[in-house]
This record gives structure tokens, sequence and C-alpha cells, in this order.
């Protein structure tokens, strides 16, 4: 071991003893927690903060959807609120039943499959094989976005919940693939554009920094120009989210996906044949049903009485793996401490072999001076002996 590779184990070592407290004791950004707690007491002075949205993740993520900006954050709120009144989502969540569900996914190929590698659930979608004439055939833009609508509240309160209990942290976001090969602007009907539209407006709008990444597949030249009038209609901040990729996208796909996660159709590995393919069954942590009663027990969200905040999921997941990051972050001093201990050891070793070696060459040097002087005294012998011989 190096001296260089000491000083990157301490470093290294030093930076997981941070990132461990800040996991284990749930520890926010000091800046988004003083404007969270800004826009959270404005909210309560007018009496507009509904307990279910009393959440500091609910309100960072409208904080950030609009830059930290207290005011339009909190306007961008109360909208969504009025739009959840006006719309009767808590009504759609609770009642809506979507019967031409099954028709729906064969004319419309879409649905949840796994996970991200961080723990985020793996949204798919095969616009480009979507039967539009079928699908307008099937069901209606209205019943549609409703339908829709009841998905997004079933990610918020069922599948974000139970991917963080599987993941043991914080999840509250999705990432989604979109293959749209054989898409362009010639097969994308007007009906289908107001859909987009439409269901754009609500995720941007309603259901904020909800998309983590969106990986747009298979995108062709057709798709592309059809992309440069649909990207118009969405919030610069989620399209830096967005990458639009060719054929060539599986490695990158693969850098946030496992294959196993990832269907065979996408180059994953993923076949699920028992269940007649990959995106007719809602695969997650939110069909387990042991992660499923967790989530849904009491102590998964309650109010901490010594702050007054609500203290979520998430929070409380972090404070039960305290002691287990604990743990793990005795585990790795440990081991640096016993590696850095064998290098002082080794060092200590290694500077007494050096002084012994310099006594010696200390000595060898002297003896060398004493050689020296010899010669040099019979030198000068001879060269007195050659003078007098010469006289």
């Amino acid at each position: 071991m190096s001296f260089r590779s000491i000083e990157q184990l301490l470093r290294r070592n030093s930076k997981i003893k941070i990132s461990q407290s800040i996991i284990a004791n749930g520890i926010h950004d000091p800046k988004e927690e003083q404007s969270v707690q800004a826009l959270r007491e404005s909210l309560l002075a007018s009496n507009q903060l509904p307990e279910k949205f009393d959440d500091h993740h609910v309100l960072l993520r409208f904080l950030r959807m609009r830059g930290f900006n207290i005011i339009k954050a909190k306007e961008m709120f109360l909208n969504m609120l009025k739009w959840r009144e006006d719309c009767a989502v808590d009504t759609i969540a609770k009642d809506f039943k979507f019967e031409e569900f099954d028709a729906l996914k064969r004319c419309y190929p879409h649905g949840f499959h796994g996970v991200d590698r961080f723990g985020r659930p793996l949204y798919i979608e095969r616009i480009g094989s979507v039967d539009l004439s079928k699908l307008m055939q099937v069901t209606s833009i209205d019943r549609y976005i409703k339908y829709h609508i009841s998905e997004q509240e079933k990610t918020l309160s069922l599948r974000y919940p139970a991917c963080s209990l599987a993941a043991k942290k914080h999840i509250s976001s999705t990432t989604a693939i979109l293959d749209v090969k054989g898409l362009g602007m010639n097969n994308f009907s007007k009906a289908a554009r107001e859909m987009f539209i439409e269901i754009q407006k609500i995720d941007s709008n309603y259901y904020p920094e909800t998309l983590h990444q969106l990986y747009i597949i298979n995108a062709g030249s057709g798709f592309r120009a059809l992309w440069r009038v649909l990207k118009a209609f969405m919030e610069a901040r989620t399209l830096k989210k967005i990458q639009v990729l060719g054929t060539n996208y599986l490695s990158t796909v693969l850098e946030a996906v496992e294959p196993s996660n990832l269907p065979e159709f996408l180059g994953g590995t993923c076949s699920c044949s028992a269940t007649g393919g990959c995106l007719l069954q809602d695969k997650g942590p939110w069909t387990d049903a042991g992660i499923i009663r967790a989530s849904k027990e009491p102590s998964a969200r309650h109010v901490d009485s010594t702050c007054g905040r609500k203290r979520t999921l998430g929070m409380l997941l972090l404070e039960d793996n305290q002691v287990a990051n604990q743990m793990s972050e005795n585990i790795h001093q440990k081991q640096a401490n016993e590696q850095i201990s064998g290098k002082i050891q080794e060092l200590e070793d290694c500077a007494a072999q050096t002084k012994e070696t310099l006594e010696t060459l200390i000595c060898k040097q002297k003896e060398l001076g004493i050689h020296i002087e010899q010669l040099r005294e019979l030198l000068r012998d001879d060269v007195l002996a050659e003078k007098k011989t010469s006289i």
C-alpha cells in the first residue's frame, strides 16, 4: 500500500462516515429544509395544507419544479389542490373501474416492470406498437385520462412506499422507457396528440418531479421530427431528464436497469412467460404481500410530536436501519484502521532497516576514508623517495 493509497483510504472512509450519518439520521439539505419549512408555514398560515400532503418530500417536489421560489411553488401546490377537487381525484383513485384494461393492454402495450438499479419503479411503454384506431374503439380519451390518474395515484400511495421498503431508502420517482419504433408524424393522429398533451400537462403540473429519467429508444428520423413538436409542450426541467436514443440504446439503458428487470424484447433477460408477457404483469415490490402489509401499517406514517412534522415511511426506514448502518460504519472503520496499522508497522520496519543500512554505510564510509588516507600516504612516500633518488 502506497502513501497515496493511505490518503485515498482515509478520504473514502471519511466520506462513508458522513454519507452513512446522513442516511441513518434522515438529514436533509439545510437549504432545502429551510425552503420546505417556509412553504409549509405559508400554507399552514392560510389553512391550505391538507394532512395527506403535509410531507417534506411532497413539498420538496413542488419547490424543485419551481426552482425553490416559495411563491411560485405555493401557487403550483394550490393549483394542484384545486385540480384534484375539480376532477374528483380522490374519488377516481378509490372508485374508478377501468373495465377495458385487458383490451387496452392488447392494443397499447405498457406497464410497470420491476425496478431500476436504485430501486425506483420501472415503467415501460411501447408507443410505437399502439394501434390507435383500436385504442379509440376500446376506450375514450376521457376514460383513458382517468385511468392514467388512477395509476399515478397508485404509484404515489403504493408503488413508491413499497419500493422504499424494499430498497430501505426513500423512493419518490420513476424510471421510464418509451419504445417509439415506427412512430412518426404520419401515424401520430390528432387524437393521440391531444391525449399526449393532456397527460403531459397533468404529470408536469400536478405530479411534479415524479420522473427520474426517461429513455426514448428506437427513435428514427420520423420520431425526431415529431419530437421537435412535442417537446414544445414540456417543462425545461423535465426535458433535461429525457434521453432520445436510436437503436443502439442498450448499453445506456443497462447502466440504469439490471438485465433481469428488462424484457427480452428490449434486450434484457426477462420474459415473464408464466404471466403472458412482461407488460401484462404489474411486476414489482408493490405486489409482494408482506411489503404491502408493511406499507399500510399505521407506523408507516405518523406525526413526530417533538416537532409537529410528519415522519414519512422513508424517514422511518432510515431510522430503523440506523443500527445496521452504524455497524457497517464500524466495520469500514475497523478495516481501515487495520490496514493503516499494518502500513504503519511496515513503515516502522522499513525505517529500522534503513537506519541499520545507513549505519553500515557510514561505517563503510569511515573505512573507505581510512583506506584513502593510507593510499595517499603511500603515494606521498613514493613521491618523496623518487625525489631523493633523483638528487
